[in-house]
């Protein structure tokens, strides 16, 4: 496969990600690093040449440590926001994701052995929704709590 959808572009940078939405007893898995005081999705950039099927599958067994089916596409999302990694600092970001739900195996024991584009150490954490943890994806904390048969469709604006 090729390098990560992660593109410049006249002085800011367009990526293409996927998030996998893992949940057991009503909670659901994050990932965290210790440089950040909030919690992302388990995912990462599709890469050159992949699908966003196959990139979530990727990302899943090389942030978990397993291997997970796909149950449904969930979310479309579309973030403007401002960088707050070192190589991207300050520098406007326009992400568009896709959000799976995954089948969680009854087993499901993941072990993260992950590290950011920056070399920082991840952990996985579980959430629930009523924890109201900083996030990102944001709506998790809302639509999780009632998980939907349906595909939404978010639009974020965070430039400020």
């Amino acid at each position: 496969m090729g390098k990560d959808l992660c593109i410049d572009y006249d002085g800011g940078v367009v990526n293409i990600r996927v998030g996998a939405i893992i949940m057991r007893d009503g909670s659901f898995l994050m990932v965290g690093n210790p440089n950040f005081d909030y919690l992302y999705s388990v995912g990462g950039r599709i890469r050159f040449g992949e699908t966003a099927e196959e990139a979530v599958v990727r990302e899943v067994r090389e942030e978990t440590g397993r291997d997970m089916e796909i149950d449904r596409l969930g979310f479309v999302t579309e973030d403007f926001f401002l960088g707050d990694s070192p190589a991207k600092m300050g520098k406007l970001i326009y992400e568009l994701g896709y959000y799976f739900y995954m089948k969680t195996p009854a087993d499901f024991a993941p072990v993260c052995e992950s590290f950011t584009e920056d070399g920082s150490e991840e952990f996985l954490v579980w959430a629930a929704p009523e924890e109201g943890r900083k996030m990102y994806p944001a709506f998790f904390n809302d639509e999780l709590r009632h998980p939907e048969q349906t595909i939404k469709h978010f639009v974020t604006d965070q430039r400020e």
